[in-house]
């Protein structure tokens, strides 16, 4: 498997859409093959710890990652930081009890992984999130910070991908147990009739899919995500990018030419330029036209995430702009 990165902050060109929107439909489709098989069983605290090889990497990292995140920890006996970091790793996987699998590899015993994740030096932490590999953090991590990234994970696995991890009972003894299938949402359909629109390119049908959801419950996270994305590409589906880029170059302050700009400027993956340049144009425009900018904007924080600390850091300015 070569892992392939994804985006804690989120997707913003069709092909990472559809990569993340099929990696969440997998993660479905195996979540629902095990409860029909009558549940994934529950586990002791002892099992939220394993060692992986290459060997069991498809079975222990690849396919558990639809269920739950895993958290992979690249270390070796001579590596003292490692020595440092593993441990608390391994004490918050008990304490987030089943919210993530910590994966322990050893890069000795396994270069091959160590070489397909690009590991550069250990000790090294990466993430697999239905079967998307993202990297953490690299050397020796704070706890302050290890923990900020591990709920960073767990946030993006639930509300992306439906990842609600493993149900930890510490009386099972490891491997113990069935567990209870967990019910299909009441928005699932719908949803995955989003996924499907998507796939079909059919970027209109997708749009109204996400709004249907959100017609009935305007908070689902899934739902205003997704349709954030959907108008994104949309929009940018007919557009003459030499054009736009040549109407906003020559109108500085004309709102509509510096939004279809914007709009590129995230599709392609400059997320700071876009949202510069929409604060910028909030700050030399005035009624109507500024505040068409403003709500531009806020959509596009929605495409990014609200976590992100590109969108934080632009909010800040944003407010300084309006006031």
């Amino acid at each position: 498997m070569q892992p392939r990165n994804m985006s804690m902050s989120g997707v913003v060109d069709l092909a990472a859409v559809k990569a993340a929107q099929e990696a969440k439909t997998k993660a479905e489709q195996v979540r629902a093959e095990a409860a029909r098989q009558g549940g994934a069983g529950a586990v002791s605290p002892a099992d939220l710890v394993i060692d992986v090889d290459e060997a069991g990497f498809e079975r222990d990292v690849l396919q558990r990652s639809a269920e739950v995140p895993v958290v992979i920890d690249f270390w070796a006996e001579w590596c003292q930081p490692c020595k440092q970091l593993s441990p608390v790793l391994e004490r918050l996987a008990v304490e987030y009890s089943g919210r993530f699998l910590l994966a322990k590899i050893d890069v000795d015993a396994n270069q091959m992984l160590m070489q397909q994740f690009g590991v550069q030096g250990i000790p090294a932490v990466f993430a697999v999130v239905a079967g998307q590999a993202l990297p953490l953090f690299q050397g020796a991590a704070g706890e302050q910070q290890i923990r900020q990234t591990l709920d960073q994970l767990v946030q993006v696995a639930e509300e992306r991908f439906g990842l609600t991890g493993l149900t930890v009972d510490p009386d099972a003894q490891p491997g113990e147990g069935p567990r209870e299938a967990v019910p299909a949402g009441p928005y699932d359909a719908l949803l995955e009739a989003a996924v499907q629109a998507l796939d079909a390119g059919d970027l209109g049908g997708a749009v109204q899919a996400y709004r249907n959801v959100l017609s009935d419950d305007p908070a689902n996270t899934e739902a205003k995500l997704g349709l954030a994305q959907a108008e994104l590409l949309q929009r940018v589906q007919g557009m003459d990018p030499q054009q736009v880029r040549k109407e906003a170059a020559e109108k500085p302050a004309d709102a509509a030419a510096q939004i279809a700009a914007a709009d590129l400027d995230l599709v392609g993956g400059h997320v700071e330029d876009a949202f510069g340049r929409l604060i910028e144009t909030v700050q030399r425009t005035v009624g109507d036209d500024r505040d068409a900018v403003r709500r531009r904007l806020l959509e596009l924080f929605e495409v990014v995430g609200p976590e992100d600390p590109r969108v934080v850091g632009a909010r800040r300015a944003l407010a300084r702009a309006l006031f």
